[in-house]
């Protein structure tokens, strides 16, 4: 049965693969990004999804580093790390908080949101409240799952390993060098980097209809690099 999903941060990178493979799937999808709507404004948020109507599926997709690189914590003010916090946690809480009710009512509702290898260990670029913020990301779909599955709802969570996905992480590849590329290759039990589309294909996984058991859950998706 074809739903209706909202995919946030869908303007490149993962967000654009994964809206446009579930499009392929005959979903009706609705992408939204900056500047279009600031997802750490629960009432643009709110406005954002009383015009969409009812959701079936939810990726939270948005968020990232807010164009910041590693500081030493003592330098890290509260604005950096409230800009961070709400990119990330507070627009996957609007979200979900925004679409719950009504899977509720339909006793059926599939919640993924994007997190990080850095939720689950460190960031490799050392910035604090973007590790912490995507553990927090972890948290919350642990949480959720609980709450939700009485009801027909899935939650679940994708931490991605290091994708080439927009210029953010273009510009931290090339940092590295070559030496520093060829340690991550090499870190990498499959040992290549990741593509939008590896991404893709886990969200599909998880709001499939026969994933229905499936809940609660970080399916690392980083071509074996955790198990190092």
């Amino acid at each position: 049965m074809k739903k209706v999903a909202v995919v946030t941060g869908a303007g490149h990178g993962i967000g654009k693969e994964i809206a446009d493979r579930l499009a392929e799937l005959g979903h009706t999808v609705h992408g939204v990004d900056l500047p279009q709507v600031d997802l750490s404004d629960s009432s643009a948020v709110t406005t954002f999804f009383n015009e969409i109507g009812l959701v079936d599926i939810l990726v939270n997709n948005a968020g990232g580093v807010t164009g910041q690189v590693h500081k030493p914590l003592e330098q890290v003010t509260d604005a950096d790390w409230d800009a961070i916090y709400g990119a990330n946690i507070k627009a996957t809480f609007h979200c979900t908080r925004a679409v719950v009710a009504g899977m509720k009512e339909r006793k059926w509702g599939r919640i993924v949101t994007i997190s990080s290898g850095a939720g689950r260990s460190v960031s490799l670029t050392g910035i604090q409240a973007y590790a912490s913020s995507k553990a927090a990301q972890i948290s919350f779909t642990r949480q959720m799952a609980y709450e939700l599955g009485p009801h027909g709802i899935t939650v679940n969570c994708i931490a991605p390993g290091f994708i080439l996905s927009n210029p953010s992480s273009i510009k931290q590849w090339e940092s590295y060098g070559e030496e520093g590329q060829q340690k991550i290759i090499s870190g990498i039990a499959t040992r290549r980097l990741g593509e939008p589309f590896d991404i893709a294909n886990a969200v599909n996984f998880f709001v499939d209809e026969k994933s229905s058991w499936v809940t609660g859950q970080c399916l690392s998706v980083d071509g074996g690099h955790s198990l190092f």
